[in-house]
């Protein structure tokens, strides 16, 4: 179980381009939001997880994006995540509600299971691409402190915001990235 904030770390490869993906863990505990505003500043996005079993963390949803987009850099990157599809016999949000409430607030939008590790991937991968094809509009300034451009890798933040405590993830290895002090 994650307490306060976690930190992971890895290389990808989007266009030929080395970015360095830097994932802020907030946990979803309420007694951390404070921690959390912090975090949101330096970050390029966002993953905002609920649980589909649990109707409360879909319920929560419209107050913790209205937070991050109060606290947040205006372009910031988006992706709401209906997360659990292991469990789907026990599902209490459907999917139509999950993509309705992403068209609506203008979100990326997909269901994973972190227990089988479907879709994890395209989570984090979609939300680089996104961030990275808002670098090559011209909608970040690549010299400010939302993303940081380097010689050899581009490195973006993302905040991942957790209506649930627990572990999103099994395991930060099995997914390919390591701790971050």
């Amino acid at each position: 179980m994650t307490i306060g904030v976690e930190f992971g770390a890895r290389m990808i490869n989007i266009e030929n381009r080395q970015v360095k993906l830097q994932i802020w863990d907030t946990a979803g505990q309420e007694s951390f939001r404070s921690i959390t505003r912090s975090y949101y500043r330096g970050a390029a996005g966002a993953l905002l997880v609920y649980d589909i079993t649990r109707r409360e963390t879909f319920n929560h949803l419209t107050r913790w994006l209205e937070e991050a987009r109060q606290n947040a850099n205006a372009n910031m990157v988006i992706m709401l995540i209906g997360n659990k599809l292991d469990l789907e016999h026990r599902r209490a949000v459907s999917f139509d509600e999950g993509k309705k409430f992403a068209e609506e607030n203008d979100l990326i939008f997909l269901e994973t299971s972190a227990k089988t590790a479907r879709n994890v991937e395209e989570a984090f991968g979609s939300t680089a691409e996104k961030i990275y094809s808002n670098i090559q509009a011209g909608v970040y300034d690549v010299t400010n402190e939302v993303t940081f451009l380097f010689s050899r890798y581009l490195l973006f933040s993302v905040l991942l915001m957790r209506l649930y405590s627990g572990t999103w993830y099994q395991s930060w290895s099995f997914f390919g990235w390591h701790k971050e002090q």
